[in-house]
């Protein structure tokens, strides 16, 4: 006899463990993480865990521990300065950083030094591409009317790196916009943080990389600029998770939530307010709050 379907139900359950033992890797990429540990978690057997795993999310378990643990470590690398290399080895599980420099320049094709200190962002972008997309195809998210609130956006001052280009240099533009941030104490704990989608595509991303601030912003060499996010009504919808599946979350907005409200987009482009940021707290748990005026 032909095998039964599961029913929605069990399909529903099955995704919800799932999706506890991603966010587990998440939250614990400094621990051994052992398959034992992870099945439990999965309320399955060490062997249908491994078969399930590799079926939903195209990797082993092995494999997709050691690449999130690489790729937290090489947004690390690139954007925390402070931290040093050694440090981050042991953040992420490795016992010794030689073994850590082993794995990573395997992966990356850099040792973490050449990338910490000149990243080939085309590199890195074929090696994590899998990894990155994964969790949003497999897992995906979901909406409802009741998580979108209308908001009165107040007028905000901002600093503004615009940047247009690919993804890789998508990655360095955020670099330079780190160093401005840092040359000028604005962090992120004392400056809130914004991206505008001026556009975006396959081929070209046009964002605008913000830090809010009171103050004139002065000339300097990465191209920073002062200007203003406008005042206005907006519709907002907090995404919690993956970069990866931010997208989702807009298509929502623009698809589903828009014209079933009876509301019109206005001028401003949308735009991210950043609440939370990976690496600083595990994937699963950035918070981007998106906004998009209204007429």
């Amino acid at each position: 006899m032909p095998r039964s379907q599961p029913t929605i139900s069990t399909a529903v359950r099955q995704r919800t463990r799932f999706n506890r033992v991603l966010d587990h890797i998440d939250t614990h990429l400094g621990h051994s993480l052992a398959v034992n540990e992870l099945s439990a978690l999965a309320a399955l057997s060490r062997f249908h865990f491994q078969r399930r795993f590799n079926e939903l999310l195209g990797m082993t378990v092995a494999r997709y521990v050691q690449m999130k643990r690489l790729r937290r470590a090489s947004f690390q690398l690139a954007f925390r300065q402070q931290l040093s290399i050694t440090a981050i080895a042991f953040d992420n599980g490795y016992e010794a950083v030689e073994s850590f420099t082993r794995a990573f320049s395997r992966v990356v094709g850099q040792s973490p030094s050449s990338f910490r200190e000149t990243p080939r962002w085309d590199r890195w972008l074929a090696a994590f591409r899998d990894v990155t997309r994964v969790r949003g195809k497999s897992m995906p998210s979901s909406y409802h009317t009741t998580d979108v609130t209308v908001v009165d956006f107040p007028a905000t001052m901002v600093g503004m790196l615009e940047h247009r280009g690919d993804e890789a240099s998508l990655a360095q533009a955020t670099r330079n916009f780190i160093s401005w941030r840092r040359e000028n104490r604005l962090p992120p704990s004392r400056s809130a943080t914004f991206n505008i989608v001026y556009g975006h595509s396959p081929d070209e991303c046009h964002y605008g990389l913000c830090a809010a601030t009171d103050n004139p912003v002065a000339a300097n060499e990465f191209g920073v600029v002062s200007m203003q996010i406008p005042p206005g009504r907006c519709a907002r919808l907090r995404h919690a998770g993956s970069e990866a599946a931010l997208g989702d979350a807009v298509s929502y907005l623009y698809r589903e939530w828009l014209p079933a409200s009876g509301e019109s987009a206005g001028d401003f482009p949308l735009f991210f307010q950043r609440v939370s940021f990976y690496p600083e707290v595990p994937e699963h748990e950035a918070i981007t709050d998106i906004y998009l005026p209204l007429v």
